[in-house]
């Protein structure tokens, strides 16, 4: 009793700092109240009064970080150790967003497109709808939270040194990380994917392991998200200045030397303002970009940086032509099948996973469509699951469709929205694609292709995978949980078909059939990569080719999604790097 009467004043403290910081943070959005001192909306940025509104205020960093997300936020914590870094965030804070803070909360933050949203929507020219963040913490704030690190074959070909990656995903794990109580869905999954041979067991760990394991999560036991702008708490105050709201416009380039050489920013603040900040003249100071794989090539391009014909199309004055910047855009597709119960199932999101030898991950998520603010009455398709219009075409996915979806789903019959689903995921695809602007507005989403199953290999996989999806929903420990009977089942597959809610095809033999399902009912998991790539824009120290006091950091330089699910290793990336630029700037004195 005692244990439960102490979990329960855990829980109303945490509510209670909550409601706090909520109702602060809605006044004088003094983030001083929870411990970050340093941080600041961006119109605080001083100039003097007499000065143009774009002019800085005389003051010069080591390092200016441009995007404060799952990178970026680590990043700017290891570097303040020892020297002055500026962190620039064209979103505000999670730390009073109840859409971020809880789990139960997870969809309707993907759902929201309003323009203060954490989650900026864009749509692939492939035509699946897709999200990327726009906060303070980055994707750890709208992702689904499963944590779990690379492979050691990752780690390698990456040309890492494994001893200080060893050493910076426990930094992330000590602060953030938390085991998670497993859910009943979440329990089926793993002892169906036993009885079916994706074997061994691994138990819990963060290791990347073929078989079926229990990874960590960014969520505590009472559901409430510790995101990547947590970090920040370990760093040192007196070195960090971190603006949030502060949309970067472009870098700023000096014209002495043989190559460019970085030396700011140009930022615009919340009012509309605009700033510029500037780099110390050390000779190592530089600018790192960590905005993700959308946002650092596009801000690369806007600066002036890719290929010469597509910057003169929008008069951007060409700083470096490379024809690299955008290219190998590359998108896991996701197909998920749904199960419907006959009774509530519980909120869970990724707990368990699969890691099968013929390139497919299997995890699961259940009881988002059921409640009463869930997709089924407010959203439509911008949504994590089910609002995903997934039996019609990505193509098909129009704003009429919308619209007739909603209307649809507004007539069903709550029942038909109880259940979980099995997500299928491909591994490493080999379909790439690119992107390039649209517009010079930074605001504005660039148009991304992705090219999903464009290579033949990935169609397999996923056939592959659903084929495996079947035996896991036919296993007994699934029919065992659903407890349908045969009249029940049925009733609630054409509630599902009514709701377009993707489901397993009758003729699963047919591998034409099952392509063609593929196609048509993929969507995102949200781990697109690439366009950055090592070797090609940056070299294997994450400086940009050809230019001088300029790296990008972040999940645009891959070429692979690393582990089954990619923020562990982005948040380690940023440690990893800023541990690395110390040591490289002051060997043993760097003290880490």
């Amino acid at each position: 009793m005692a244990s439960v009467g102490c979990a329960a004043l855990e829980l109303l403290v945490s509510l209670l700092l909550w409601i706090s910081t909520f109702t602060f943070s809605q006044g004088k959005e003094n983030y001083s109240k929870y411990g970050y001192p340093f941080i600041k909306q961006a119109s605080s940025f001083s100039s003097p009064a007499e000065a143009p509104a774009w002019s800085g205020g005389g003051k010069a960093y080591d390092y200016i970080i441009i995007g404060g997300g799952t990178a970026g936020c680590p990043l700017a914590t290891t570097l303040s150790e020892k020297f002055s870094v500026l962190l620039l965030e064209r979103g505000g804070t999670p730390f009073a967003n109840a859409n971020v803070s809880f789990m139960q909360n997870f969809h309707i933050s993907l759902a929201d497109t309003s323009p203060n949203s954490a989650s900026q929507v864009f749509i692939s020219t492939d035509g699946v709808f897709n999200s990327r963040a726009r906060i303070l913490g980055g994707g750890t704030c709208i992702n689904a939270g499963f944590y779990t690190r690379a492979s050691s074959s990752y780690i390698k070909r990456a040309g890492w040194d494994a001893k200080l990656v060893n050493e910076s995903y426990p930094w992330i794990e000590k602060q953030i990380v938390h085991r998670p109580k497993l859910g009943p869905w979440q329990k089926a999954l793993r002892d169906s994917l036993l009885e079916i041979g994706v074997s061994p067991y691994n138990g819990y760990t963060y290791d990347h392991l073929y078989g079926t394991k229990v990874g960590g999560t960014i969520f505590d036991r009472f559901g409430r998200r510790h995101t990547a702008a947590e970090l920040l708490a370990s760093a040192n105050p007196e070195k960090l200045d971190v603006l949030v709201h502060a949309t970067v416009q472009k870098i700023v380039f000096g014209e002495t030397g043989k190559k460019p050489r970085a030396i700011g920013v140009i930022f615009k603040d919340e009012k509309g303002m605009l700033h510029q900040a500037l780099l110390s003249n050390k000779s190592r100071s530089e600018i790192i970009v960590s905005s993700g794989a959308i946002g650092s090539p596009q801000l690369l391009l806007l600066s002036g940086i890719g290929p010469k014909a597509d910057l003169e199309k929008f008069n951007i004055s060409v700083i470096l032509d490379n024809e690299f910047v955008g290219k190998g855009m590359s998108d896991n597709p996701l197909n998920t099948i749904y199960v419907p119960t006959s009774r509530p199932v519980k909120q869970s999101l990724i707990q368990t996973v699969g890691i099968t030898k013929m390139g497919v991950y299997i995890e699961a998520s259940s009881g988002f469509g059921q409640s009463s603010d869930s997709i089924h009455w407010d959203h439509g398709l911008v949504s994590a699951e089910i609002g995903q219009l997934s039996t019609i075409p990505p193509k098909q996915r129009t704003h009429d469709a919308i619209q007739a979806y909603k209307k649809r789903k507004g007539n069903l019959p709550h029942e038909a929205f109880m259940g979980g689903f099995i997500l299928e995921k491909i591994a490493r695809p080999l379909s790439t694609g690119q992107l390039i602007l649209l517009n010079t507005n930074v605001d504005d989403n660039p148009s991304v292709t992705f090219n999903y199953f464009s290579h033949p290999y990935d169609l397999q996989r996923c056939v592959d995978g659903i084929r495996l999806t079947e035996k896991i929903l036919r296993s007994k420990h699934f029919t065992n949980y659903t407890k349908c009977n045969n009249e029940t089942v049925e009733k609630l597959l054409n509630m599902s078909v009514n709701a377009n809610v993707n489901l397993i095809p009758k003729h699963t033999n047919d591998t034409k059939s099952l392509e063609q399902f593929c196609k048509d009912t993929h969507i995102t998991i949200w781990h697109y990569h690439g366009g950055c790539h090592v070797g090609k824009v940056v070299g294997p120290d994450y400086r940009v080719l050809g230019v001088d006091r300029l790296r990008v950091i972040d999940g645009s330089t891959f070429s692979d999604s690393p582990g089954t699910n990619p923020q562990a290793t982005v948040l380690m990336m940023g440690r990893y790097m800023g541990m690395k630029i110390l040591i490289e700037r002051l060997g043993r004195a760097a003290g880490v």
